[in-house]
């Protein structure tokens, strides 16, 4: 088969599953955004960045996306008219926009998209947290407007993929039945709980496995991950505990929500509501890090606090869970898929601030169900989340399933 990727930031979800199926023979190539440098182990050809949007109001989103798709779809056109280049099978990421317009220029090619969440004006992170985002009119309005290219991404398509339950039920039922669900799946080899991992910070202090580390992670420090929530547990239970290292790692941009009106970042506004409040010198602030970094902090914490409002479930919950880690972590639906409070970590309610606090409190003065929280929430990831052992092998099933040869049989 000749199988076609499409992804502004190449490889992203397809990290392991491409160079799989190049691995089975297949002629496998990436389709990506001229900017985007990361490696790859499969070829990669380019189209050209797009321009910024000048339009403003509700159609910025949808035409912002939509010039992305044509140029995706120009670079597309050059491969078959150029190149002679004609996919059996199409597999993009439909959150940029770029698989819009590909069935424009390869009609006869399946087409598959990674449908990784659609935003809902109820029932999800809209209106959630009404100190952050309030259900108005205005922003429900608005969150119409941009799901527009998702839904028609996905209406388009011959079928989709989500990672997890959760994010295939934000789709409407009509859709929903074109998803199958699988996760990315994770190196459960590679992260593993490591009794003699160590972690060296910035000031040149050296946390081990076993100190009383308290970890957080994000790709920004932003209350769609709990920011907030989790800085203000903190005085409490470094109050408590007086031992405690508090080590988080994120930007301080934001990713999915807006900044605060009032400071240049959550960091910074959580940190001046809190003046005075915190022991600055054992709170420490990695900013993005290097994986091996990363790795190291979620094999030597005591607990692991994951906060999220109802969005798309981070790969930092299902690594932590993977490296043994103690999680705390918010009863919220795309967490309640992987952690069964009491079973293979705690859950506390999203707005109960002294839960958390507690919660926290309590994993680092000792649980005497620590040990088997750990090893079931390692155990889950083993058990339906390894990449070698179960999500890639369906992955690549699923993908093949859609290829000439099976069409014909079918036919």
């Amino acid at each position: 088969m000749k199988i076609l990727f499409v992804h502004q930031n190449f490889p992203g979800q397809f990290l392991h599953l491409a160079p799989a199926l190049a691995e089975r023979g297949h002629d496998v190539i990436g389709l990506t955004d001229e900017k985007n440098q990361r490696s790859s182990r499969v070829q990669v050809m380019r189209y050209k960045s797009p321009a910024p949007v000048e339009i403003k109001g509700l159609g910025r989103t949808y035409s912002e996306y939509a010039e992305r798709g044509w140029l995706a779809a120009r670079g597309a056109r050059a491969l078959r008219e150029r190149h002679g280049y004609i996919p059996d099978v199409i597999f993009g990421h439909s959150g940029w926009g770029e698989t819009l317009f590909l069935r424009e220029v390869w009609p006869e090619a399946k087409l598959l998209v990674y449908a990784e969440l659609l935003y809902n004006t109820s029932g999800h992170d809209v209106g959630f947290d009404r100190e952050i985002s309030a259900a108005t009119l205005e922003s429900r309005v608005t969150t119409v407007a941009r799901s527009a290219h998702l839904i028609q991404g996905l209406l388009q398509a011959d079928a989709g993929l989500s990672p997890t339950e959760y994010q295939a039920s934000t789709f409407p039922p009509e859709l929903r039945q074109k998803i199958t669900v699988i996760h990315d799946g994770i190196d459960t080899t590679l992260v593993r709980p490591d009794p003699e991992a160590s972690l060296t910070l910035p000031n040149g202090q050296v946390l081990r496995a076993g100190d009383e580390v308290i970890s957080y992670v994000s790709r920004s420090l932003e209350p769609y991950r709990g920011f907030h929530r989790f800085m203000r547990a903190l005085p409490e239970v470094m109050r408590a505990r007086p031992e405690a290292q508090v080590v988080l790692i994120g930007g301080d941009g934001v990713s999915y929500g807006g900044k605060p009106s009032d400071a240049d970042s959550w960091k910074a506004k959580l940190l001046a509501e809190l003046d005075g409040q915190l022991d600055l010198s054992r709170i420490h602030f990695l900013g993005r890090v290097a994986y091996q970094t990363y790795l190291s902090l979620i094999q030597v914490t005591r607990v692991h606090c994951y906060l999220t409002m109802p969005f798309v479930l981070s790969w930092s919950l299902t690594e932590a869970m993977s490296a043994g880690c103690y999680i705390v972590a918010s009863d919220t639906a795309p967490v309640r898929e992987l952690i069964t409070d009491g079973v293979n970590g705690r859950l506390v309610g999203y707005f109960d601030q002294p839960a958390l606090e507690q919660a926290l409190i309590q994993a680092l003065s000792g649980d005497p169900n620590e040990d088997r929280l750990r090893a079931a929430a390692r155990r889950k990831i083993i058990d339906g989340y390894d990449f070698k052992g179960n999500t890639l092998p369906r992955l690549v099933e699923w993908v093949e399933s859609f290829g000439p040869a099976e069409r014909a049989e079918l036919a």
